[in-house]
């Protein structure tokens, strides 16, 4: 009983020591990198170990929000904390091979544009039908389907 109670104490003052306490994300939410590059740490801390430079513009999905840190998963599905404020809410979405992108949300429609793997894209729609409404770097925009895209 007296171990609980310590184990009880000890995971609460874990908690207070955090700040807030995680509030886990809706299902499936996405955020961008904002216009600069972020670092990404193992813990939710600037003292933590840097695991990598995001680009800017690169899609992570929110695990978990704390006050001033966020949770994140990347595309290979590593998880890693970064600053609230290195993102913003403009969506953006990855090729996961190279594919080709529609005139409209139809493989029977004109091809625009064919975009490469690993090239971000801008999301201008919410997905629907299985497609994703997107703009390239270049200004030209089409239709990609959904299992061409990571971050949707």
């Amino acid at each position: 009983m007296a171990s609980r109670l310590l184990w009880t104490g000890v995971a609460a003052l874990l908690v207070a020591s955090l700040g807030a306490a995680p509030r886990p994300a809706r299902a499936t939410d996405y955020k961008s990198i904002g216009p600069d590059p972020a670092i990404l740490y193992d813990a939710p801390t600037t003292r933590g170990r840097k695991l990598f430079v995001a680009p800017r513009g690169m899609p992570v999905e929110v695990v978990v929000a704390q006050s001033d840190w966020i949770r994140v998963r990347d595309q290979s599905g590593d998880l890693s904390w970064v600053e609230r404020k290195a993102l913003v809410d403009k969506r953006t979405v990855i090729a996961t091979a190279g594919a080709a992108a529609h005139a409209g949300p139809d493989e029977t429609t004109p091809v625009v544009f064919r975009v490469q793997q690993g090239v971000v894209l801008d999301l201008l729609e919410a997905p629907s039908n299985g497609y994703a409404h997107v703009r390239h770097r270049d200004g030209a925009s089409g239709w990609l389907r959904l299992t061409d895209l990571w971050g949707t």
